[in-house]
């Protein structure tokens, strides 16, 4: 009875034993020699991904594995570099905590991005709407029946080419030369205003889904359009931010002006209103955390992003250069809420939202700031002749995937 007892309480502490064993390898700690003496010690988890996958993963220098996969280190920090042939690399220091779990998540942009065009019959002064998936431009080097205003819906995928996904709104068989007109999109996105200012001035209103056979003239009621259109976008500004906490609520206002939400509203671009320093706002701090140097004492006039979810702030820009009125900021968000797109130089450059990796992607010629973010995270449209002066410059994108 006595043996069978004993043989009890040792498959009992052996399961014990394995379990706590299980639960401690789950946690991040392994078995190892201390100089010749065997320990048991705390690592930290690196889940590292790409987009595209199959890339090499370097731990400070060192070949570590392949990405989407993850790995065990000892606490500390590490400088995380992914690479993949035809691709820039990726690089950035991440810090190691015990039982943590951190992340190196790398967006490769190629080498040698496919340019493609979209339209062929001359673009002029393209104009992204508030849900940034409809682009509206004018034609004004074709016959009066293909000349006027265009939409690019740029969530439609063609059957054939990208050429045939753009509707004509106007055309110039009337006496109006829509090609020449000030295009501004309305809050919903459902409509557009094209504005004269010469010969007389005239504003006329166009459905955004189909040819207007007959504009609407609001020319005499411009105003109260306007004041409308003003006051939707101010709700609509106003429900974003009462979406927030109150502590946040507060810190928006007080230091925030807001140039451009994250598509997922979980970060908040903005230019600092005045100088000062912003205090934490979650207690204590969130672990697993973009391990980026952060920010909190603030200028006033440079340019920040605020991360909502993990209470971050990063500096991108000491300032924005001035811009002419009507044109896209150079700075503007990627669909996918990770990275920022910076039009600056003559070049258009990708970094993540803390201003880590920022990279090159095209450097060749394009109009001013007309650079926009195609839906999906895929590519990039600009407006460009490619260098030839002699004819009107076309939509192309820049395909980064």
């Amino acid at each position: 009875m006595r043996k069978q007892l004993l043989i009890s309480f040792g498959v009992i502490a052996i399961l014990l034993a394995a379990t706590a064993a299980v639960i401690l390898y789950g946690r991040g700690y392994r078995f190892g020699l201390d100089g010749g003496t065997p320990r048991v010690a705390g690592t930290g988890l690196l889940v590292a991904t790409s987009t595209p996958n199959g890339a090499q993963v370097f731990v400070n220098g060192e070949l570590a594995t392949a990405t989407d996969t993850t790995i065990n280190l000892t606490p500390g920090q590490y400088e995380v570099r992914i690479y993949k042939d035809g691709y820039f690399e990726w690089k950035k220091k991440i810090e190691i905590k015990k039982e943590v779990v951190s992340k190196a998540d790398a967006f490769l942009i190629p080498t040698a991005p496919k340019l493609e065009s979209i339209t062929n019959i001359g673009v002029l002064n393209p104009v992204l709407d508030a849900s940034k998936t409809l682009l509206a431009y004018s034609v004004a080097s074709q016959s009066a029946e293909r000349n006027g205003i265009y939409v690019l819906d740029m969530t439609l995928r063609p059957i054939l080419t990208l050429q045939n996904a753009s509707t004509q709104i106007a055309n110039e068989l009337g006496i109006n030369l829509f090609s020449e007109a000030k295009l501004s999109w309305s809050p919903d996105s459902k409509q557009l205003l094209a504005g004269f200012e010469s010969p007389i001035e005239a504003n006329f209103l166009l459905s955004a889904d189909s040819l207007n056979t007959n504009p609407v003239n609001v020319t005499l009621t411009l105003d109260t359009l306007n004041a409308t259109w003003e006051e939707l976008r101010g709700e609509k500004e106003d429900a974003r931010i009462a979406g927030l906490k109150k502590n946040v609520r507060q810190v928006v206002s007080k230091y925030f002006k807001v140039l451009d939400w994250a598509p997922d509203d979980t970060k908040i671009l903005y230019t600092a209103s005045v100088s000062g320093t912003l205090d934490p706002l979650i207690v204590p701090p969130l672990i697993g955390t973009n391990s980026t140097a952060e920010t909190r004492n603030i200028e006033k006039d440079a340019v920040y992003v605020y991360d909502i979810k993990e209470d971050k702030n990063y500096k991108v820009l000491d300032n924005l250069p001035k811009v002419d009125l009507g044109s896209p900021l150079p700075l503007s968000w990627y669909p996918d809420s990770k990275h920022l797109v910076y039009v600056h130089n003559g070049k258009i450059d990708i970094m993540e939202f803390d201003a880590q990796n920022q990279t090159t992607v095209y450097a060749g010629p394009f109009v001013d700031n007309f650079v926009f973010s195609w839906p999906g995270a895929s590519k990039l449209v600009i407006l460009t002749n490619l260098g030839n002066l002699a004819i009107t410059p076309n939509l192309y994108t820049i395909s980064l995937k």
